[in-house]
């Protein structure tokens, strides 16, 4: 593997992963103290750092064997994830929604975000590649922590936000599956399940969107 080509791609994904996963976690832990829930502000998980919420196998070891055991085929990691009480929330089943959509939430604000400074920087005649790239991964990666943290299994967020919404009972049935959603999931990922019915429909979904939302500043610059 060209050693020079992998070290531009870990300097162009640095800032928008770090950035994706701290406002994902933070995002959790504000919006659960804002509904009641104080243990992860008390934790100091409410903050823009990046090292309380890196995990040292899931943020930095297993994405970086996995790029090279694949070529770069296949990336998978995760964060740790923010703790939160759902017991201290006020409405424990509807504010348990709130919180787990802001995570991916904030990754869909952060993807438009990185939409609009690349139309930004192309707008203004900036082509200098390595700010072009970083850009168009902050959308790429964002995207993907949005649509993958929403498949509806937990402790997926999707999976919770389906808790939330589903009936007593049912909502308890699938709660059950908790302890084992990560094997499920990830099981489902390998097989390719994930990737062809979920990922693939719902991230040219979210890019259509996004196309949308940036229409007029692509208007303005031209």
């Amino acid at each position: 593997m060209d050693t020079s080509h992998l070290i531009q791609t870990v300097l162009i994904y640095a800032l928008p992963v770090l950035f994706a996963i701290t406002l994902h976690e933070a995002a959790h832990g504000y919006v659960a103290r804002h509904f009641g829930d104080n243990t992860a502000w008390m934790l100091g998980r409410v903050t823009l750092n990046p090292i309380p919420h890196i995990d040292p196998i899931g943020t930095v070891l297993m994405p970086l064997m996995l790029y090279f055991a694949t070529g770069g085929a296949f990336l998978f990691g995760y964060a740790k994830p923010v703790p939160v009480n759902f017991g201290h929330l006020r409405n424990p089943k509807r504010d348990m929604v709130w919180v787990a959509l802001a995570g991916p939430g904030s990754n869909f604000v952060q993807a438009l975000f990185w939409g609009v400074l690349l139309y930004l920087l192309v707008g203004l005649g900036l082509q200098e590649r390595f700010f072009i790239e970083m850009c168009k991964a902050g959308m790429l990666v964002n995207v993907v922590m949005f649509v993958f943290n929403l498949f509806p299994l937990p402790p997926l967020d999707g999976g919770r936000i389906l808790v939330g919404l589903l009936p007593w009972r049912q909502a308890a049935l699938l709660s059950r599956i908790e302890p084992y959603g990560f094997f499920i999931v990830m099981a489902l990922v390998i097989a390719g399940v994930v990737s062809t019915l979920w990922m693939r429909p719902l991230m040219g979904l979210t890019y259509g969107a996004l196309d949308v939302l940036l229409s007029p500043l692509s208007f303005l610059l031209r």
